[in-house]
């Protein structure tokens, strides 16, 4: 690690810290050279049209948290009424993937062109005032060059607003043109994500952000003894339980006829098959709900969860022991 990347990391834990101590206190908008620019320009009661917005993917986050990340910026450049600007992933290889970038303007190509980074302070999304502040101070640089930037991990919690656009620019991008998939086409397939790894790893030392993501396998077993109680299709049915760990970590599963473990596959060939699953069972994890908001297939997702679903057929909800909510 050089120097520079190091003094990099410090600063933006020691950032991080700063903003998670004051953010819920009257004096958080003060940190930001932002909410200072607002307080000395109120009087601008002009649009701004000529201005970008953008958040940047946690680059020390899973894929499906940079998504969120990511897609949280989408939503909000239309809310402010802004032009989106994009951020490239920490792997550049998974814009490609997904098809994110392709026909927009990237954030340093915006700079070459003298344009201005402005970070905003955090808000609320369901706070009219905090809203109401965001839009003043962006207000405030009306007739500037600016791309302004969230602060990082902007909440966005309905991240199914930008379905119809997220599986527009995964299905047209140029990485669906040679892919593979496992699945027959003869076949029903139906995929489960069980979160395993860091979280395992959590439930050792108790670490609440971790905890609060533990599902036991009986749950999985349960929702998927309830698909196969109420699905009524022709075709034969074969289930691929994507995870990590040993197959025997998965006993539980063993009655299930024409089951197939897919422990070994990596980040993205998981993902892409819990895309085209005919029938996706997610975890409480951003890393199958991201597949889920791009899959074209029934969904059946946890309700305790920290993003929305949108209320259509095609997504079923199950509560804790895993029977499914009745609508």
């Amino acid at each position: 690690m050089t120097l520079k990347i190091f003094f990099t990391k410090v600063k933006s834990k020691l950032w991080f810290s700063f903003v998670s101590n004051s953010q819920h206190t009257n004096l958080y908008p003060y940190i930001y050279h932002s909410f200072w620019y607002f307080l000395s320009h109120k009087s601008s009661k002009k649009v701004n049209t000529c201005s970008y917005f953008a958040s940047q993917p946690n680059p020390g986050a899973g894929i499906g948290h940079q998504m969120a990340n990511w897609i949280a910026g989408y939503w909000f450049a239309g809310v402010f009424n802004l032009k989106f600007a994009h951020i490239p992933f920490s792997s550049e290889k998974w814009d490609v993937f997904l098809g994110f970038g392709e026909g927009e303007v990237c954030v340093s190509d915006l700079v070459k062109q003298g344009f201005k980074k402005v970070l905003l302070p955090l808000f609320n999304e369901n706070n009219e005032n905090e809203i109401d502040l965001i839009q003043k101070i962006i207000a405030s640089y009306a007739g500037k060059r600016i791309v302004f930037i969230t602060e990082q991990d902007q909440s966005y919690m309905n991240q199914y607003g930008e379905m119809d656009e997220l599986k527009r620019k995964f299905y047209t991008a140029k990485a669906r043109e040679n892919e593979k998939l496992i699945y027959s086409k003869d076949n029903f397939n139906i995929a489960i994500h069980v979160r395993r790894g860091d979280i395992t790893i959590g439930q050792l030392n108790k670490n609440p952000n971790l905890l609060m993501r533990w599902q036991d396998n009986d749950y999985f077993v349960n929702v998927l003894t309830n698909v196969l109680k109420t699905i009524k299709i022709e075709k034969p049915i074969v289930i691929y339980l994507f995870s990590q760990g040993k197959k025997s970590d998965f006993h539980e599963f063993e009655n299930f006829p024409n089951i197939v473990y897919c422990l070994d596959i990596d980040a993205m060939q998981s993902f892409l098959h819990l895309v085209y699953a005919d029938l996706l069972i997610t975890s409480k994890s951003s890393f199958s709900y991201k597949p889920a908001l791009l899959s074209n297939g029934i969904k059946v997702c946890p309700k305790n969860f920290w993003h929305g679903y949108p209320e259509s057929e095609d997504w079923i909800l199950a509560e804790e022991e895993g029977n499914f909510l009745k609508k």
